[in-house]
């Protein structure tokens, strides 16, 4: 019996010890920080090859068990390098994990206070580092810089002044009559790009009826006022699909900058220094001129004229004389970065100075940036302010479109080189009998200046409200201002040969705009992470958002100067308009991420809407937005020696919206003298309350690839983004006393794909090379239209105009022909763009060059019409036929414009340009150590050059132009304007 208890005994204990036996697990801890010893929490903590782990707490903490010893860890957390460590023992276990060099580029938005690792992303949402945006030649402007550096963008230069004007459009034209540029926010600030006209320029010019500042005026944009090297990474929302999340102002996509951190460590301070000159890229040329060509074309005596200038040498090529000057590049940055524990900084003050290449003009810039950022709270709250001051002059001639003749451009279309224009030892300049305007008295008198204040602030601060083992809710309150005061003047002094009463001038003019904006955001988010043991992980966020946008603008013009005054009180005649206008948005946005061991990551959101630009004020918008993407590279269909690193595809669809223009919603009145009293005239075009925003839908879907360790890259994106309830302007019933009224009326559709290429194609210790490739076309169709067939932009049937009809391109360009029948022309939108992106290292040296080709893509070019009508095209006395068998040489067009066809002047804008290229060689540490004995870490000098080489057809300056300024769609039209430039630079760079 005894024995028989003893063996039931000892069964018992092995039934009772063997799960244990079977299960036992040993416990790991430790603690993951970073090379300066401060403790890094969230950090994932992965047995390698399975899918046990867990996070670090608050404090880089952790316990994970394991089946078996030894075994790896693996440490990740974004913006880190991920860490591998093998683990033999119990001992705690201490990790160091470093910032990634590239850390930036891993990540993409996908909420308003949420990121996502870029390898999980659902949309094609394009990157560019501080290193591509200005490490290879640094830009001229912010928004110049994007051209070629990512897929899916459209970037037209409205001028060639210094300090920019820029067009950008993202996968096509959103909009007809609304904003086609996109929303830029700065460090979470929303950021005015606002181009505002200057007064008096189309009151001399009168390029536009009415005399009011005109899109015709060559403005510059706002955004040009950010200086391009504070940047360390922009990233690109095209597409409704990724914009959603800013709602009511994003359907024409959304450029999100971040500007330079501070590191822990010590205090580090970099000094750079630029210097080099510009020059135009292409001069049209003048006329072969002989006497005879001289006398038949300019009238009786001027043969003789021609001859004696000759005999004289005072012939004089007036374009290369206006457009011929090396404008003078200087580029001054210093900035000092560094940091402890809990507190990071990082200032810089920039001055960038450019002279053009018409004497007077030029761009001046001072940046002062100071970004904060401080951790407290037991590392449980972050608060982080990034201010910005800028103060910047843009003098900018006078040029572009006029209907007077008196621009600089036009005045030069007709004067021949034998004119005497200079001036006399008393500094007066004789009138110039061959147009409205002396263009050298115009370009040294003529002041055209655009002085910026602008202040940008903003605000961020993150509250861990609580960390528990699977689940941590954030806090995040943003607010941000951006305030600047723009003034405009223009002063036109009543020598001047077009201000002269005798031949019907104004007797000077002195203009004054003052423009006040005032821009506020403000918004709060929680954020709420949960882990499951299976590795499904959800991430939930909600918020509140409300913006302020305030802009007074205030126009004075006064004419009949006395004397020299240029003060507005010294006039006979003074003139004032102003525009006010005051906005507030306020919405909502919750959205929820679901992560399955980053196998299948799938978000659903949506952002609603209410705005006092709308109808009904209190009226809520929703945008919606949903993706998907699935990794098949994480599901181990590929051994450790496979080629394939990454395989993803994903699919994403979201809405964005387009407030109304302005107009649009309430008939706006106007002041006027009726019988010589003060009164309200009713316009001829009636607002509609009841309009809703334009409204973007898009979906997307693509695949990703990564190859031989991921040093082949291959992207793939395709596009359908259509937008409804277009904004048009619809005839209205004549008893209702009004022409026309604002009505949605019709639907927009751009379709198109995006390829991107990226090969490291060596690797070695003293040779690197790495290539990349972006192919993207984009195709747009009017598919509504409910009110008649209509002419936008241009200047006529008969010169060349962009029409809206259904079933065409948005950007078609119609004409008349020989036959005086309605054509198609041309379309705007090119057939394809591609960039050809080369970077090499041998040794210490570094090459890198941007190669850009538009192919396709029409412009309407008028400047030659008008060289025609002065008869000094180059090509006017050309009587060799094109490839097509047509003549078109100054004769024709002005035979064609008397005919009132347009063929001619509708030009193919293909060009294939060297955009940037950059040379330059760094000291080695052994030189540096040597010379300076540990005290200066880096030293850098080069060579580079923007738009350096340009291969086109387009016959004028430069095929990248377009004389309407930022407008949406009316890009590619071409009246005399200050043309595009060259630049060449000589870098030193300096850390200490």
């Amino acid at each position: 019996m005894k024995q028989k208890n003893s063996n039931s005994r000892m069964l018992l204990f092995v039934l009772l010890i063997f799960p244990c036996w079977v299960f036992a697990q040993t416990t790991l801890s430790g603690s993951v920080k970073e090379p300066g010893g401060k403790t890094v929490p969230f950090v994932n903590v992965i047995e390698k090859g399975t899918t046990n782990g867990t996070t670090t707490d608050m404090d880089g903490n952790f316990t994970l068990a394991v089946n078996n010893l030894p075994t790896t860890l693996i440490f990740s957390s974004i913006g880190f390098e991920t860490v591998e460590q093998s683990v033999s023992s119990t001992t705690p276990i201490s990790v160091t994990i470093s910032e990634s060099a590239e850390s930036l580029e891993e990540v993409v938005i996908t909420g308003l206070a949420t990121s996502v690792k870029r390898s999980n992303a659902a949309n094609a949402v394009a990157s560019i580092s501080a290193e591509e945006l200005a490490g290879r030649t640094p830009p001229q402007t912010l928004d110049g810089a994007l051209a070629g550096k990512f897929a899916g963008a459209l970037v037209t230069k409205s001028s060639g002044a210094p300090g920019g004007g820029i067009s950008v459009k993202l996968r096509g034209v959103t909009s007809i009559n609304g904003n086609s540029q996109p929303l830029y926010i700065v460090d979470g600030v929303y950021v005015n790009n606002s181009s505002v006209s200057a007064a008096g320029l189309n009151f001399v010019s009168q390029a536009a009826s009415g005399g009011n500042a005109s899109s015709q005026d060559n403005p510059s944009n706002r955004i040009a006022d950010i200086n391009p090297d504070d940047i360390a990474n922009i990233e690109i929302l095209k597409g409704a699909s990724a914009a959603a999340i800013y709602g009511s102002r994003a359907a024409a996509g959304v450029v999100i900058i971040t500007t330079k951190k501070g590191k822990r460590g010590e205090t580090k301070v970099s000094f750079s220094q630029e210097v080099g000159f510009n020059r135009i890229i292409n001069l049209k040329g003048q006329r072969n001129f002989t006497a005879e060509i001289a006398e038949n074309s300019f009238g009786e005596g001027q043969g003789a004229l021609f001859l004696a200038a000759q005999a004289n040498g005072t012939l004089t090529d007036y374009e290369k004389e206006i457009y011929g000057e090396d404008g003078f590049i200087s580029n001054s940055t210093v900035n000092i970065s560094g940091g402890s524990d809990n507190t990071l900084f990082y200032a810089a003050f920039s001055n960038n100075e450019e002279a053009g290449i018409v004497k007077n003009t030029g761009y001046d810039r001072k940046s002062i940036r100071l970004n904060l950022e401080h951790t407290f709270f037991k590392d449980r709250a972050k608060l982080s302010v990034n201010s910005n001051y800028i103060n910047s002059t843009a003098d900018r001639g006078f040029f572009n479109n006029d209907n007077t003749g008196t621009t600089i451009g036009v005045a030069l279309t007709s004067t021949p080189p034998w004119a005497q224009l200079f001036p006399d030892e008393n500094g007066n300049y004789p009138d110039n009998p061959y147009g409205g305007s002396n263009p050298l008295q115009t370009r040294d008198l003529v002041t055209n200046r655009e002085d910026v204040n602008r202040f940008i602030t903003g605000g961020t601060l993150d509250f861990d409200i609580y960390r528990a083992d699977n689940s941590n809710l954030k806090l995040q309150l943003r607010a941000g201002v951006d305030y600047y005061e723009l003034v405009n003047t223009a002063i036109f002094p009543k020598e001047l040969q077009f201000q002269k009463p005798s031949n019907g001038g104004l007797n000077g003019v002195s203009a004054l705009t003052t423009t006040e904006n005032k821009d506020a955001n403000y918004s709060a988010f929680l954020v709420h992470n949960y882990f499951t043991d299976n590795e499904l992980n959800f991430t939930t966020q909600a918020g509140l958002t409300k913006q302020t946008f305030s802009v007074n603008t205030v126009r004075n013009i006064a004419t009949n100067l006395l004397a020299s005054e240029t003060n507005l009180d010294q006039a006979a005649n003074i003139s004032v308009a102003q525009f006010r206008q005051e906005q507030e948005d306020a919405g909502f946005f919750v959205q929820e991420e679901v992560n399955f061991q980053d196998k299948f990551i799938a978000t659903v959101g949506v952002r609603g809407d209410k705005s006092s630009n709308n109808g009904d004020a209190n009226e809520l918008f929703y945008y919606p937005k949903g993706s998907l993407a699935v990794n098949f590279h994480n599901f181990g269909f590929w051994n450790d020696g496979s080629p394939w690193n990454q395989f993803k595809i994903r699919a994403a669809y979201g809405e964005a919206g387009n407030f109304a223009p302005n107009g649009a919603l309430f008939t706006a009145y106007v002041s006027s003298l009726i019988d010589g009293i003060p009164g309200i005239v009713v316009p001829g075009t009636l607002g509609d309350p009841t309009i809703s925003p334009e409204r973007q839908k898009e979906l997307e879907f693509g695949f990703d690839t990564g190859l031989f360790g991921n040093r082949v890259n291959l992207e793939f994106t395709y596009y359908n983004k259509n937008v409804d309830d277009l904004i048009l302007l619809a005839n209205n019933e004549s008893s209702s006393g009004f022409v026309s009224r604002f009505a949605n009326a019709g639907n927009l559709e751009n379709r198109g794909f995006e390829i991107g290429f990226n090969a490291d194609v060596f690797q070695g210790d003293a040779f690197e090379w790495n290539t990349g490739i972006l192919f993207y076309k984009n195709t747009s169709e009017i598919t509504r239209l409910d009110v008649d067939p209509f002419n936008l932009g241009g200047f006529g049937t008969g010169l060349g105009t962009f029409r809206i009809e259904e079933g065409a391109s948005a950007t078609q360009i119609v004409g008349n022909n020989a036959d005086g029948e309605l054509v198609v022309l041309g379309d705007a939108e090119p057939d394809f763009q591609m960039t050809f992106n080369n970077s090499f290292r041998y040794k210490n040296f570094d090459l890198s060059f941007l190669w850009h080709w538009k192919k396709g893509g029409d412009n309407i070019n008028l400047t030659n019409l008008l060289t025609d009508f002065g008869q000094t095209s180059p090509d006017y006395d050309d009587f060799t036929l094109d490839p097509s068998g047509q003549l078109n040489n100054g004769d024709f067009r002005i035979s064609a414009f008397r005919g009132g066809f347009a063929t001619p002047f509708v030009e193919d804008a293909s060009y294939l340009r060297l955009r940037e290229i950059g040379l330059f060689y760094t000291f080695s540490n052994k030189v540096l150590e040597s010379t300076f004995n540990g005290y200066v870490s880096n030293i850098k000098i080069g060579f580079s050059g923007n738009n350096v080489i340009n291969i086109f057809d387009y016959n004028s300056y430069d095929p990248e132009v377009s004389n309407f300024g930022s407008n949406g769609l009316s890009t590619g039209v071409e009246v005399t304007p200050f043309p595009s430039s060259k630049r060449y630079l000589f870098h030193l760079k300096v850390d200490f």
